[in-house]
Formats: C-alpha cells, sequence, structure tokens
C-alpha cells in the first residue's frame, strides 16, 4: 500500500465547492472565507492563467457570465482580470438583486488564496492548457504541493502536471483514466493511473458512476472517491453511507450539518 498524500488524511473531506457557491458570489474571497469561518479545511477553486502568466481562481475562461466585464482571460493582461468586479451577477433571487455588485470583490489570485489560511487546502481543477506551466510552477514555489490536489477534464493536462511537479503532487484521475477505472471496478483490479483519488459526479449521463462497486474497488488500491457537486442532504447521507472519502458541495451548512448529525464533523 502506497503512503497517502498529506491532502488525503481527513476523509470524508468536506469540501467547499468555489467556496459554496449557491450562497456567495463564487471563487471569491468572501465566499471561500465564509466556508472557512464555518469551520471548512478544504476548497475547491479553479485556476486559469492570463495573458501575462498570473494564475487566477475562476472557473469560465471568459468574464462573461458572472462580472461587470467582457473577454477571455488568456487574452487579458493581470490588470484587467484582476478589475473586474467578481461578484457583478451574483444573486439569491433570479436576477431580482445583486447583492454583493460594486463592493470591490475581485478575481483573486491563486496565491491569494493559498497565503490568506496556510492551514487550508485546496482543490484545484486546472481548466486550460495554457495554466498548466504557471500553475506548476505556482505550487513548485510557494511548496504547497502537501496541501493540494489537482485535477482536471482533460488527462493529458494532469500528466503534464504530474511530471513538471512530481511525485508529491496529489492529483485526481481525469475522464478517460476515471472510464478505464469505472470499468475495472465491475474486475478485480483497478488500476491507479498516476492518480491518488477520483473525483466524479453520481452520474455521466445516463451513465451512473458512483455505486458501492466503484468505491469497493477504489478502496482496494487506496484511492479516494470524491463526489460533486452535492447539495442535497438525502443524497449526502447516501453517498456516505456507500462508504464514498468525501463531498463537494454548493451549499458548506448543508453538508457540515449532515457530518455533525453522523458524528463526522471535525
Amino acid at each position: 500500500m502506497r503512503r497517502r498524500h498529506p491532502y488525503l488524511e481527513a476523509a470524508p473531506l468536506a469540501i467547499a465547492h468555489r467556496g459554496g457557491a449557491l450562497d456567495l458570489p463564487e471563487n471569491t474571497m468572501p465566499a471561500f472565507a465564509a466556508a472557512v469561518e464555518l469551520g471548512y479545511r478544504y476548497l475547491e477553486t479553479d485556476a486559469h492563467a492570463t495573458r501575462d502568466g498570473a494564475v487566477v481562481a475562476f472557473h469560465d475562461e471568459v468574464l462573461d457570465r458572472v462580472t461587470d466585464r467582457r473577454g477571455t482571460i488568456a487574452a487579458l493582461d493581470s490588470a484587467e482580470v484582476l478589475g473586474a468586479d467578481a461578484a457583478y451577477a451574483f444573486s439569491l433571487d433570479g436576477g431580482h438583486s445583486h447583492p454583493w455588485r460594486d463592493r470591490g470583490v475581485r478575481i483573486p489570485l491563486l496565491s491569494e488564496l493559498l497565503e490568506r489560511w496556510p492551514h487550508v487546502r485546496v482543490n484545484i481543477d486546472a481548466k486550460s492548457d495554457a495554466v498548466v506551466e504557471p500553475l506548476a510552477r505556482l505550487l513548485l514555489r510557494m511548496e504547497v504541493l502537501d496541501r493540494v490536489c489537482v485535477g482536471s477534464f482533460k488527462d493529458r493536462r494532469l500528466t503534464r502536471l504530474r511530471r513538471l511537479c512530481g511525485p508529491r503532487l496529489c492529483t485526481s484521475m481525469g475522464p478517460r483514466a476515471i472510464t478505464v477505472a469505472r470499468l475495472a471496478s465491475r474486475g478485480a483490479w483497478m488500476p491507479r493511473l498516476g492518480a491518488d483519488c477520483l473525483q466524479v459526479p453520481v452520474y455521466q449521463g445516463r451513465w451512473r458512476v458512483v455505486d458501492a462497486a466503484l468505491v469497493r474497488a477504489a478502496h482496494r488500491r487506496d484511492l479516494q472517491v470524491h463526489v460533486w457537486t452535492i447539495d442535497d442532504a438525502a443524497e449526502m447521507d447516501t453517498l456516505l453511507d456507500l462508504g464514498v472519502d468525501g463531498l463537494m458541495t454548493d451549499r458548506p451548512a448543508v453538508l457540515r450539518a449532515v457530518l455533525e448529525k453522523r458524528g463526522l464533523w471535525s
């Protein structure tokens, strides 16, 4: 059995997805701060690189959906990206009001998030090919490999990140690797494929991904199973009963209440 990565020591992992995207403006310092104040030790965010190589915590490749500006992050300098109002479009009532607009909420640099709470662990989704090398340089320079886990929807990005950062980097499986692992879970041996965990939705289209067979097969290889994005308390209970090792949620208070009820909140 391999030594478990330090990022994975606190199972079940309660992970605030984008800080808690249904409660506060996603991927912003107020959202991350609220999750930490609630007691979360795990945050999830996304990473893009600006034209001048700054790594920002932001989900979309363009600014249009959530900010007051337009444009592709990779085509803009960091000053332009960091000047956007990251809470401009956030609303709790379907767009009738925008309680965080014009309050100075900016897109954070990933380094800001890592520096602000040195005890917190961060799950990072590498969102573009362009961010791979700047992200690797940042993680190595900041010496934070023990408290991050990197995932991606592209297997080749994860391959490059593992090569650049070395074996101390905790990674999840990419989509192709998950497909292989899911099929192998029906047999006796699930391949690790260079990963430390699987981070998966319950369903991919009509295909159920997370079931007891997947969890058992993963655990035989000391692979954790983290499931996204779960906001319903009953579904959280069902997945925890299956033995999953972590849940990502846009409703941090709901997940905390579920874990407290089960005596699993730390």
